[in-house]
This record gives structure tokens, sequence and C-alpha cells, in this order.
């Protein structure tokens, strides 16, 4: 069901409530219009997300979190809580030079 980046993303972004289809774009970030329909697409499949077409001229589309959907806002913010500390460590130990690769691809810029 949550199968990739793009999902967890949309999760996150509908968790603040119901969002035009433009809106989610520009919220999830550099997601092609395909691959973001896809996604929505899969998720109303799987019973997540609820998307609401309403009779205008241009049409207007909204997507929702499901009751479904809703369940996995713990699993969500678990999974940023993890990810803010780690994601900070990680940097601090990038702009340290403690990644072996990163030196490695450096030494050979710096040596050529």
């Amino acid at each position: 069901m949550i199968s990739d980046k793009w999902k967890v993303l949309i999760l996150r972004d509908l968790l603040d409530g119901t969002k035009r289809f433009s809106e989610l774009r520009r919220s999830v970030g550099s997601v092609s219009q395909k691959v973001l329909t896809a996604n929505l697409r899969q998720m109303e499949r799987d019973g997540l997300v609820h998307r609401e077409v309403f009779p205008e001229v241009p049409p207007r589309v909204e997507y929702s979190l499901t009751e479904t959907g809703q369940t996995l806002q713990p699993v969500i913010e678990a999974m940023k809580n993890w990810g803010y500390p780690v994601q900070g460590r990680t940097r601090r130990l990038a702009r340290l030079g403690a990644y072996p690769l990163r030196q490695s691809r450096h030494a050979d810029l710096c040596h050529r």
C-alpha cells in the first residue's frame, strides 16, 4: 500500500487536510504530474485516499484521506520523529567528512 516515497509524502501532506491536485504537487516536491496521478489512483484503489470531483468549469478535484488513510497518522508521525534526528546527525557527519566514499571522491577530484 505504501510502496514508495511519493505515497509517504502524499499521506504526510493530506494529514493536514483536503488538498487540490496542484496543491499536492507543490507540497510533495519534484514529482511529475504522471507519477502523482498514478500514486493517487493507486491509493484511491487501496482505500487510503478519497477523490472528489466537483461539477464546475474547469472541474475541481480534491483529495483527502479516508478513515483508513487517517489510521496511518501514527506511522507517519513515528517516521518523522525518527527521521529528524537521523537526518541531522547524517548532515553533521557529512560536513565533518565522516563518509569514506565522499572523501575518496573528493580526493580523486583534487588529485586530477
